[in-house]
């Protein structure tokens, strides 16, 4: 597994990391049997970036990872603070991300956090500023050794580059979703900020293998967020109809070499991207966490394939994707 620096943190994180929303259960129910075996794979095939959130399972994913008793000392642990019911959507108070990533780092088991995320916070919050003076400050007390933001949007993104203590940005960036490839990832290189890449996949529709006749549970957002009716449309299958999804998926197989999973394909165009650190791929059973890491070792894609897909992006993708970019 090859490593990439996070930026102004300092840490050497795995090209392929490993999401954890799954492990909260919020994709159809995942036995304590089989989140151990996700994260004995992932820690003995060096997949040493773990990223996690409060909310996730309403904190089931974070006390897996705390509790789970083969966690070596370099794995770097992410989680997020701002989307609990407790803060979202308009009651931030620096009392109340404390006692958040207070009780995040409990269940962790850790005194300090590796990297603090804000999570999806409202534009205003962003724009009125006071919420990064308070992660300054908890970066200040030790409660937190980093802090960064995870955003829905290119402006998200764009207020958050503009402060001096974020050291990370995690963003949606795939085949599907290209546009932070035009100006924001260079402009996160110039400022030493880790890019971390969130819904590699779309939710799986990079994965080649639905159909439009494809179901999921009841619990997972597939299902239920599908339209947006929970929280962003574009954190579903990047904001793009399902069955109209399907159809890109089929017709994007013209540019996967034959001997080339699509997933893999898919992973390996982001990391063809010199300023993204690590991707965070979410797996629901142990075996995934193998073939996902196969995309650091592959070669770069040509660079027509890339000019390729740029233009297929803007002209078949980009289209149907709802919501802002």
């Amino acid at each position: 597994m090859r490593l990439r620096r996070l930026g102004k943190t300092g840490f050497q994180v795995s090209e392929i990391g490993l999401g954890t929303w799954q492990l909260g259960g919020d994709f159809g129910p995942v036995e304590d049997h089989d989140a151990s075996t996700i994260l004995a794979n992932a820690s003995r095939l060096g997949v040493n970036f773990w990223d996690t959130a409060d909310v996730y399972g309403n904190g089931l994913s974070e006390h897996r990872i705390g509790t789970f008793y083969g966690k070596p000392e370099d794995v770097v642990v992410a989680t997020k603070v701002g989307r609990s019911s407790a803060l979202y959507p308009d009651k931030y108070t620096k009392g109340g991300i404390r006692e958040s990533l207070e009780d995040s780092a409990r269940r962790l088991c850790i005194e300090t956090i590796d990297l603090a995320q804000l999570h999806c916070v409202p534009r205003d919050v962003l724009e009125d500023g006071q919420i990064f003076g308070w992660m300054d400050e908890l970066q200040s007390e030790g409660l937190i050794r980093n802090w960064g933001a995870s955003v829905e949007t290119i402006a998200e993104a764009e207020i958050c580059l503009a402060q001096p203590g974020l050291s990370t940005l995690q963003i949606i960036f795939n085949i599907f979703r290209q546009d932070a490839a035009e100006s924001l990832l260079d402009r996160a290189k110039n400022a030493d900020v880790g890019i971390i890449v969130r819904l590699p996949l779309a939710s799986g529709l990079l994965s080649g293998k639905y159909t439009a006749d494809t179901e999921f549970s009841p619990s997972d957002h597939r299902n239920y967020n599908r339209n947006g009716d929970a929280f962003s449309v574009g954190e579903t299958f990047g904001g793009i109809p399902f069955e109209t999804g399907v159809e890109l998926a089929d017709s994007l197989r013209g540019y996967v070499p034959e001997s080339t999973r699509m997933s893999l394909f898919a992973l390996r165009w982001i990391l063809d991207h010199e300023a993204v650190s690590t991707i965070i791929a979410g797996v629901s059973r142990p075996d995934q966490i193998a073939v996902n890491a196969e995309a650091s070792d592959m070669p770069n894609l040509p660079p027509e394939t890339h000019e390729a897909l740029t233009t297929y992006y803007a002209e078949k993708v980009r289209p149907h994707i709802r919501g802002e970019i």
